[in-house]
């Protein structure tokens, strides 16, 4: 146990964003250079922390507060996700100073807003990542809702106002239920943190009570397929870049807590497990034939984060109740799963800003002649496509290898299909979009080209999901290292 006192770095990995978020909401920063320069200091904070691990396995805290302590650890995949956290942020800053110059119906006030927002985002999804007790998480899950519906509030448009304030009343439900499962918990087992609740909770119906209510509403917040029906609307009325964080970060926090508590409290719950497989089945087919049938361009990739969504779930049958070999192939297979998602969304609604911006169409139909003014755009959102399809050597291609001898090892049949269809119509919607960019015989319009800085980041983020695929060995050997959720 290493005190808290005597991590410094932690408390500014922690810290750090809410200070530079707080910073550009006075200065309002309108060019990318003073992004670019601010963005690089919680990268080196963040590598400070990864120095004091110094190989090894992993750190932990105990944080006291009166009556109350705090567990936090730092371990590989929290280094890995951090680190996604840290990269998709940084990307997300710089693109948006020129987006919002771009933006015509921007307001200044609102760009003042954005910059605390994101500080408070980045701070709360760094405590989900490094938190293990529920009383951490449940405050890192609310401040991250809560500046998540800020984000979303910022362009003061009326249906992005109906579609946040919905956003905020599902977002409460699904406190509510986490919090109510956390108080059972509490008032049986007398604890909050994990270990200890792992080793303290006996099965029984007070359990599985606690467990349903955690899960709907970690689910609920998540967007998991049936409970999605919000996701679309919001992200239709959104800021590019803070869909792309949305897609790429948020919805990813609520499923890696409800993993973990899966793993910790129920970890032979198989028929549940595979209810949940359904649900994974349900959204990876009903979200990647709305996406492959959407009309508007930002329709399809919300409906594309319902499917992607939907193989991530398919870690609850592929790691509650199997053997070890399957387990390891599924643990490792989900998490690149997670952050080759990551990269490639953000990615993705990056490159389909820039095309909005340069054609003023928001319709996948009015790209019609794109390919010949805006290549480097559709480049972006091609190399981001093959990740997202599976194809090599993209590190979406690696967790979806990972995850299908996951289910072959194991004989799981249903969830190999479930592999292949998704990767089939997450074909057929990735291609419907350059098949309209291709259409040469259509009628001339007014281009406005973007800033070749706003295409070089959709650019840089979709060449790293789409590379790190032949570097997979360094994230693997960090999720081997903190395996079965340790």
């Amino acid at each position: 146990m290493v005190p808290v006192d005597g991590s410094v770095a932690l408390w500014v990995v922690l810290g750090l964003p809410l200070l530079l978020g707080a910073l550009g909401g006075v200065a309002r920063p309108a060019r990318g250079w003073p992004v670019a320069a601010a963005g690089l200091l919680p990268l080196l904070a963040l590598a400070w922390l990864f120095s004091e691990m110094s190989g090894a396995a992993g750190l932990s805290w105990e944080i006291e507060l009166g009556s109350l302590v705090l567990y936090w650890r730092l371990n590989g995949l929290a280094l890995l996700l951090l680190l996604l956290t840290y990269l998709i942020v940084y990307a997300s800053a710089l693109y948006t100073p020129a987006y919002l110059h771009e933006d015509p119906q921007r307001k200044p006030r609102s760009q003042a807003w954005f910059w605390p927002l994101l500080g408070l985002l980045t701070s709360s999804l760094s405590l989900i990542w490094l938190a293990v007790d529920l009383l951490s998480l449940y405050l890192g899950l609310e401040l991250m809702g809560l500046s998540a519906v800020g984000l979303m509030l910022l362009t003061g448009k009326i249906h992005a106002m109906v579609a946040g304030l919905r956003y905020l009343l599902l977002a409460l439900v699904g406190s509510l239920a986490f919090l109510l499962g956390v108080s059972l918990l509490l008032g049986a087992w007398g604890r909050l943190d994990l270990a200890g609740l792992s080793q303290a909770a006996e099965p029984g119906a007070l359990l599985w009570v606690a467990m349903a209510l955690l899960s709907a509403g970690l689910l609920l917040k998540a967007a998991a397929f049936p409970l999605h029906a919000w996701l679309a609307p919001v992200h239709g009325s959104a800021w590019i870049p803070v869909s792309a964080l949305h897609a790429s970060l948020v919805i990813k926090a609520s499923f890696f807590i409800a993993l973990q508590l899966w793993l910790l409290l129920v970890p032979e719950a198989v028929v549940a497990a595979w209810a949940i497989g359904g649900m994974a089945a349900g959204a990876v087919i009903w979200g990647g034939v709305k996406a492959w049938r959407a009309a508007k361009l930002k329709d399809v990739l919300a409906w594309s984060t319902v499917s992607q969504l939907g193989y991530l779930l398919l870690a609850f049958p592929l790691l509650i109740g199997t053997d070890s070999d399957v387990a390891a192939l599924a643990w490792e297979g989900t998490w690149l799963q997670l952050a080759a998602h990551g990269l490639a969304k953000a990615a993705m609604f990056l490159a389909t800003g820039n095309l909005i911006l340069a054609t003023g169409e928001t319709r996948a139909e009015g790209l019609a002649g794109a390919s010949r003014r805006f290549p480097l755009s559709l480049l972006s959102f091609g190399m981001a496509g093959i990740s997202l399809v599976g194809l090599p050597p993209s590190m979406g291609f690696t967790a979806k290898w990972l995850l299908l001898n996951a289910a072959l090892t194991g004989g799981h049949w249903p969830w190999i299909a479930v592999l292949g269809i998704g990767t089939l119509l997450s074909a057929a919607y990735v291609f419907r979009i350059f098949h309209f960019s291709f259409v040469e015989d259509a009628p001339e319009h007014e281009f406005h080209p973007v800033p070749w800085g706003m295409d070089a980041i959709a650019l840089l983020l979709a060449l790293s999901a789409l590379l790190l695929g032949l570097a997979a060995e360094w994230p693997l050997a960090l999720l081997r290292s903190a395996e079965g959720g340790s």
